[in-house]
């Protein structure tokens, strides 16, 4: 179970990544299994669209059970079932590096993180050390 404690160790590594790297302001959020925000941070100077960003990298990541590097891949092999794919969702998926699924010891998939600010690899590196750094199992795709 990805708890309130757990996010926010992702949440705080994941950004300690971020600014080790020197990378741009970031938003970070980290979705429980049903797709709910437990932690959300935006850095000062984050661009105002970046939460919804991240959110949604995070959200497909959990809707199609796949890292958003995977749905970045099919969605160039299928544009139009992901152009059906935002409608259907509302606008809600970013097909793109940064959503990484959290997996337990079991494999199980507990969460997802969504990253948003700076080059989608920079955004994804960042994620998998939240993750990693609480002791997960990071799932990119």
């Amino acid at each position: 179970m990805l708890t309130l404690d757990l996010a926010s160790r992702i949440v705080d590594a994941a950004l300690a990544a971020a600014r080790a790297q020197s990378a741009k302001p970031m938003a970070v959020v980290a979705l429980d299994a049903g797709g709910h925000d437990v932690v959300l941070k935006r850095e000062d100077g984050c661009g105002i669209l970046r939460v919804d960003i991240a959110r949604g990298k995070a959200w497909g990541a959990l809707g199609m059970g796949l890292g958003s590097r995977e749905l970045s891949r099919k969605a160039e092999q299928n544009p139009r079932f992901f152009a059906a794919l935002a409608a259907a969702s509302g606008g809600r998926v970013v097909p793109n590096p940064g959503g990484v699924l959290i997996r337990d010891a079991d494999r199980k998939i507990v969460g997802a993180v969504g990253i948003s600010g700076d080059q989608a690899d920079r955004d994804e590196a960042c994620a998998i050390a939240g993750i990693e750094a609480a002791g997960f199992a990071a799932d990119p795709g």
